[in-house]
């Protein structure tokens, strides 16, 4: 091969890994045939801030992501709908340090997201100090359930997450992997909560079902292909 040729190659490597990828924020022929639908497709419609009717202004989309900025507006992001058993998969990414979480089954009636709806809690495991217990270590239910095991990817990479609720019983997943599984309402889950810092709010994961939630912790954090199956 000629260097002419060659270096043609060279440049029509990254164009084809370009061109393998999946697209972001749609939905593939087979997800929509199998009932999920996208709850992030590049705008903010469909999001609105918690107890507020508008989008905090530190949440803007940002490449194809669903984006925290700080400094532009505090609060934290909720789904207009609200989900009762659903599996919901979103990708994420936090910057150096970066703290976040997904809420779900949350409602509005406390002044707080965390003090109705369990949290999946994103976090650059290395570079925060949550990192080093489990129990609040990223993909943990914060503060009360530890993962099997530490899979996140280097910081700044895309992790992909998927949460399983039906009924009683959660599910979360992470890369790939099932990281922990409880029951709500269990006695076993009362006794846990009980000694928790959640057990000041006697809502705590009781809900039946809630709006799902992006936390606004004061760091930069990304989300995308941001999609739900409702059972």
């Amino acid at each position: 091969m000629n260097s002419g040729a060659c270096a043609a190659a060279i440049w029509l490597v990254p164009l084809l890994a370009a061109a393998q990828e999946p697209p972001v924020n749609r939905l593939t022929a087979e997800e929509e045939a199998a009932g999920w639908r996208l709850l992030f497709d590049g705008t903010l419609d469909g999001w609105r801030g918690y107890r507020r009717d508008d989008v905090p202004g530190g949440w803007s989309v940002q490449d194809g992501a669903l984006t925290f900025t700080p400094g532009g507006g505090d609060g934290d992001l909720m789904t207009a709908d609200q989900y009762a058993d659903f599996e919901l998969s979103l990708e994420w990414k936090v910057a150096e340090g970066g703290n976040s979480g997904i809420f779900y089954r949350a409602t509005e009636a406390e002044r707080a997201p965390y003090w109705t709806g369990p949290e999946y809690q994103i976090l650059d495991n290395d570079g925060h100090a949550d990192g080093a217990n489990p129990e609040t270590s990223a993909g943990s239910n914060y503060a009360l359930h530890a993962p099997a095991e530490d899979v996140t990817r280097r910081v700044r990479e895309w992790n992909q997450t998927r949460i399983i609720v039906r009924g009683a019983r959660v599910e979360h997943w992470m890369n790939g992997t099932r990281l922990l599984e409880y029951e709500l309402w269990t006695d076993d889950w009362r006794r846990t909560v009980m000694s928790t810092k959640f057990s000041e709010w006697p809502g705590y994961g009781m809900a039946r079902q809630g709006h799902i939630g992006l936390q606004d912790h004061g760091d930069p954090v990304w989300y995308r292909n941001i999609k739900i199956r409702v059972y």
